[in-house]
C-alpha cells in the first residue's frame, strides 16, 4: 500500500516507569490538534464485516466488528503478527485472555505457521472494538527507542554530564536546574554529553558504550516525581527551530550547537530528571513495564488506566507533520509498556528498537492515530 509503512517480522527497552515519548521531547507538547471530530464511520451490515454468531458463547462486546473490517487488515503480515501475539501475549491475566494465548502457543508448537493459518487464528479468535477519547478528536502516535550513546568512566571535555543513581535524598532533590547544581545525593554511574543524557532520560533507558570496549545497559531507577514538560513547543516559539521541524534529530542536534549555558537553559524548561541503574548489556531489546523485551515495531507503550499489557491493539495513525515523517502506521502491536506522558485511552508509543536508525524514525512520528482493542472471543 503506497505510502503506508507496515510492521516487519520482529527484529528481536525502551522505557520504564517514567519512560517515555519516543518522538522525545517533540511529542506530547507540541501536537496540533485537528478542529473537527474524529469520523468514526459505523460497521457497515455486510457478509464477512460484522462479527459471525457464535451460538457457544457470549455475544460479542457492543461494536465489535470482525478483524477483516480494520482498515488495512488485508495488507498486514499477518505472520508477523501473530508472532508478536504469541511471544507476548502471556503477560495478560484475564482468564479468557489466558486461553485465547495457550491455543496460540500450542499451535506455534505444533507446526510451522503459515501467514494464512496466522490470519485464520487471528479471524477466529478475536473481535475489534474500537477505543475512542471522550471529545471525539483523534488520539495521538508517537515512538520511541533504546538509544545507544558513548560515554566516559571520568568527565573529560564534551562528556561532563553524570549519569545518576537513585539519590538517598530522592525527595529533597528538587527540579532538573536543583539537580545539575548539586542537590542529589547519588553515586556517579558514568559520564556522557549534556544532550545525550537529556534523550536518555526521555526514553528512560539505553546502552552506554566505552573507549575500553565495555557496555551498560542504563535502566531507569526513580524520578524526581516533578512533571514531564516537551521542550519542543518553546524551542519553536522562540523561534529556535521551525513548527514542522521539531523531530528528535533536529532538537539534539540544536541541543549539541548550542552546548553549554544556552543548551542548559532549554533543557531546564523540563524539570522532570531519572536517575539509572546500570547493568551488563546483553544486547537484547528493551524490557518494557510488562517484564518482558519488546518486539520492535511491534510493541506499544500505552496508558494502564485504560489497557492491559499483554493486550493485543490494532493501530492506525496517519498524516505525521514533521519534517522527515513517513505517511502512516498500522498494524497489529501488543500494549507491553508505559510512559509519564502516554496518558489517555487513545495515545500509544511506538517502540522502534535499538540503536540511531531506531531513533532517528521515532524522532518524526506524531501522528493522528485510532486504536482499536482486540477482544478475545472465548
Amino acid at each position: 500500500m503506497l505510502g503506508v509503512v507496515s510492521f516487519p517480522q520482529l527484529k528481536g527497552r525502551g522505557l520504564v516507569g517514567a519512560a517515555v515519548l519516543a518522538l522525545l521531547v517533540a511529542a506530547c507538547a507540541s501536537q496540533p490538534r485537528p478542529s473537527g471530530p474524529v469520523p468514526h464511520p459505523a460497521a457497515p451490515v455486510l457478509p464477512g464485516v460484522t462479527v459471525p454468531p457464535r451460538p457457544d458463547l457470549p455475544p460479542p462486546p457492543h461494536g465489535a466488528v470482525a478483524l477483516s473490517y480494520l482498515p488495512g487488515w488485508d495488507h498486514e503480515d499477518h505472520l508477523a503478527a501473530f508472532q508478536a501475539y504469541v511471544q507476548t501475549c502471556a503477560r495478560h491475566r484475564d482468564p479468557v485472555a489466558a486461553s485465547t494465548c495457550e491455543r496460540a502457543q500450542a499451535l506455534s508448537a505444533s507446526r510451522q505457521v503459515s501467514p494464512t493459518d496466522a490470519r485464520n487464528f487471528l479471524e477466529t479468535a478475536f473481535v475489534a472494538v474500537e477505543t475512542r477519547t471522550a471529545d471525539g478528536q483523534p488520539g495521538m502516535l508517537t515512538a520511541y527507542f533504546a538509544p545507544i550513546y558513548p560515554a566516559r568512566w571520568a568527565p573529560d571535555g564534551e562528556f561532563d554530564a553524570p549519569v545518576l543513581s537513585r539519590p538517598a535524598n530522592l525527595e529533597q532533590v528538587g527540579d532538573r536546574a536543583a539537580i545539575e547544581a548539586g542537590s542529589a545525593q547519588a553515586q556517579v554511574l558514568a559520564w556522557m554529553k549534556a544532550e545525550d543524557l537529556f534523550f536518555l532520560q526521555i526514553q528512560g533507558s539505553g546502552t552506554l558504550t566505552f573507549p575500553d570496549g565495555s557496555r551498560l545497559r542504563a535502566a531507569y531507577a526513580a524520578d524526581n516525581d516533578k512533571p514531564f514538560v516537551g521542550i519542543a513547543r518553546p524551542m519553536s516559539q522562540q523561534g529556535l527551530l521551525p513548527p514542522n521541524g521539531t523531530s528528535g534529530d533536529a532538537i539534539r542536534r540544536w541541543l549539541s550547537d548550542h552546548r553549554g549555558p544556552e543548551a542548559r537553559a532549554v533543557m531546564a524548561l523540563n524539570p522532570r530528571y531519572i536517575f539509572f541503574t546500570t547493568s551488563r548489556d546483553d544486547d537484547r531489546e528493551a524490557v518494557g513495564a510488562a517484564g518482558i523485551p519488546l518486539p520492535a515495531r511491534r510493541s506499544i507503550a500505552v496508558d494502564p488506566s485504560h489497557w492491559t499489557y499483554g493486550e493485543p491493539v490494532w493501530i492506525e495513525a496517519d498524516a505525521g507533520n514533521l519534517i522527515g515523517a513517513r505517511a502512516s502506521y498500522r498494524g497489529l502491536v501488543m500494549a507491553l509498556d508505559t510512559g509519564s506522558a502516554i496518558r489517555g485511552p487513545v495515545r500509544a508509543d511506538l517502540y522502534m528498537g535499538r540503536g540511531d536508525e531506531a531513533g532517528q524514525e521515532a524522532g518524526a512520528v506524531r501522528h493522528p492515530l485510532r486504536m482499536w482493542r482486540l477482544v478475545p472471543r472465548g
